[in-house]
């Protein structure tokens, strides 16, 4: 086995969910929790298909993509916050409209093949042996993904608008008192959460497979919820257990190319196992760097 194979298909095959997972994230900060990620991930990875058919252009089928995961998401934040719906059923509600209609809307793309983005090699970096291939010859939205890590890090936890999202999730009477709407920032934080989870959509059928197929997210969005765990809500750990989700499909594709007898329905379900394994390993620790006001809804004086 190819450790340089399995650690760049770790990468591709992991940035979908990190796009997600960076999602999720902020919308969790905010004390919202979208289990309709996947949707917005199913609709961002058929947006930006349809767009690139159209446009040839896959920059714009992931801007595409992108804006049917933040409407998507703009469904879930009207249930949630201003009509005070259970988090969690809207979510699933979301998730599984998601589905039929992307099922609906995608039946002339199905198997289609597309020019997509392509992997760039950066000059004399991914020329570097083992460390040049690994991580400089990579497509756009995979380096994009990467750079957003330290980027929502900076904004989450050094910029006042980081303070403000946080207070949300943790002390939503202070933000109001404050002068600023829980509900507004709510709304931006979970839309902004659906948006990267329609890129990560948008690099899964785009960048990743150059293809579309029904129900082709294969419950990533939910993965990259839990990941949000995992991660205790830093953008870093995110990374890291994107790439140990992505390592395992990476590892679970080897296995397959090598011939061995093993059955593919268990290489399937490996991936999932690795991750639920490892949230059940540190699930218990993270309890105390949950966001306070997770999933409750603001409803103080003057409506928000």
């Amino acid at each position: 086995m190819n450790v340089v194979d399995i650690g760049t298909g770790a990468i591709r095959a992991g940035t979908s969910v990190l796009y997600a997972s960076l999602g999720e994230l902020i919308a969790e900060r905010a004390g919202v929790v979208n289990l309709g990620t996947e949707g917005s991930m199913l609709g961002g990875a058929l947006g930006a298909f349809a767009v690139t058919v159209w446009s040839g252009n896959p920059w714009l089928g992931a801007l595409a993509g992108g804006l049917f995961g933040a409407a998507l998401a703009l469904i879930h934040a009207f249930l949630v916050i201003s009509r005070k719906a259970n988090a969690l059923a809207s979510g699933l509600t979301v998730m599984f409209f998601a589905i039929g209609l992307t099922s609906f809307l995608g039946r002339g793309f199905v198997n289609k093949q597309i020019n997509g983005f392509e992997p760039i090699a950066i000059p004399f970096l991914s020329k570097i042996p083992f460390v040049g291939p690994l991580l400089f010859q990579h497509d756009g939205l995979t380096y994009i993904s990467i750079i957003l890590v330290p980027t929502l890090w900076y904004l989450i936890f050094k910029t006042r608008i980081g303070v403000i999202l946080r207070a949300t999730g943790e002390r939503e009477e202070v933000v109001y008192t404050y002068g600023f709407s829980p509900k507004l920032i709510r709304y931006c934080a979970v839309m902004a959460g659906g948006f990267l989870a329609g890129i990560g959509g948008a690099q899964l059928s785009t960048a990743y497979t150059h293809t579309w197929v029904e129900n082709m997210t294969q419950g990533k969005g939910i993965v990259a919820v839990a990941l949000v765990i995992f991660a205790a809500w830093r953008p870093a750990k995110a990374l890291l257990g994107a790439y140990l989700f992505g390592g395992a499909q990476a590892l679970q594709l080897v296995i397959q190319q090598q011939g061995y007898d093993i059955s593919p329905f268990l290489l399937f379900m490996t991936p999932y196992v690795i991750t639920l394994l490892a949230l059940y390993l540190v699930a218990r620790k993270q309890r105390s760097q949950m966001p306070e006001g997770l999933s409750k809804v603001f409803t103080g004086a003057g409506g928000g």
